[in-house]
């Protein structure tokens, strides 16, 4: 997911910059190895980093050492896009429904699995949210990648996930996967006749993930907005807008302090959730 936003971000930039923007895809530790060595170099306004919003609400309470602080060593630009994740069941799993699937996770406390695409992700901590919030008994099983996961839940190894809508649309279209519920604050654009999780009857319940734009901390007030105002030229093109909601997600834009305030939401809305699961990576 971040390296289509940042690929397509990257085409729109190229543009406004006049100049080109290159992708240099760094994966590892949860987005941890990319975005510390951003963290690092100069401030000099020529590296950004595609910020993942678990990056910053969940990496500081689920990694135990860091050689960087996300939340001091980045300062933010804007955010692009978002997404809501998807409660996709393996068909043969007998809940067609939310209040359903509670109800057989209580009746066979501690034998319903929970897949993921690893230990931190926000489609591992939706799935703790889910099951803090409503005291459900349910086996987490993390896989290295969404990817696999999914390949899982269909065959059948697994039997529930919170997948990214860009990951499982296309299995839920074609009806190897069995969607209940998404998980944002409303209704998806790309799921517009599933029901939200709060609708279902979970109050209170909201996971969802962006990504932006940030830049090594001491960057220059007049760089950042600069990249802010090129940033948002690059998210209003057709091109860029239509990539995003034909694979399910929703543009933001914002400035920089939007997106510093929903930094400061998702250590608010993580921070609980990650300590409650006592997940912890060395």
């Amino acid at each position: 997911a971040t390296d289509i936003i940042a690929r397509a971000a990257a085409i729109e930039l190229t543009k406004t910059l006049g100049q080109p923007v290159t992708v240099d895809n760094r994966a590892g530790a949860g987005g941890n190895l990319g975005s510390e060595m951003a963290a690092k170099y100069p401030p000099d306004g020529y590296t950004m980093v595609m910020s993942a919003s678990s990056l910053h609400g969940i990496t500081p309470f689920l990694y135990t050492k860091l050689n960087y602080d996300p939340n001091k060593d980045l300062v933010p630009v804007i955010v692009f896009a978002s997404f809501a994740n998807v409660l996709v069941l393996n068909q043969g799993v007998k809940a067609n429904s939310v209040k359903e699937l509670i109800a057989l996770a209580k009746a066979e406390s501690g034998k319903l699995t929970c897949a993921s695409s690893g230990s931190g992700s926000t489609i591992h901590m939706s799935c703790e949210m889910f099951k803090h919030m409503l005291g459900l008994d349910i086996t987490h099983i993390p896989y290295k990648g969404s990817g696999p996961a999914v390949t899982d839940l269909i065959g059948g190894q697994v039997n529930m996930m919170f997948d990214n809508i860009p990951s499982a649309i296309s299995h839920i279209r074609s009806g190897k996967l069995r969607a209940l519920a998404t998980t944002g604050p409303r209704r998806a654009v790309a799921l517009p006749d599933l029901p939200t999780i709060v609708e279902s009857g979970v109050p209170g319940y909201e996971s969802t993930a962006w990504f932006g734009l940030a830049m090594p901390a001491g960057t220059p007030k007049e760089i950042i907005a600069r990249m802010n105002a090129d940033g948002q030229k690059a998210a209003r093109t057709p091109e860029f807008i239509k990539r995003m909601v034909d694979l399910g997600y929703e543009i933001i834009g914002g400035t920089p302090e939007q997106m510093a305030a929903m930094i400061q939401d998702e250590i608010r809305r993580w921070g609980p959730i990650v300590k409650a699961s006592g997940a912890k990576v060395d």
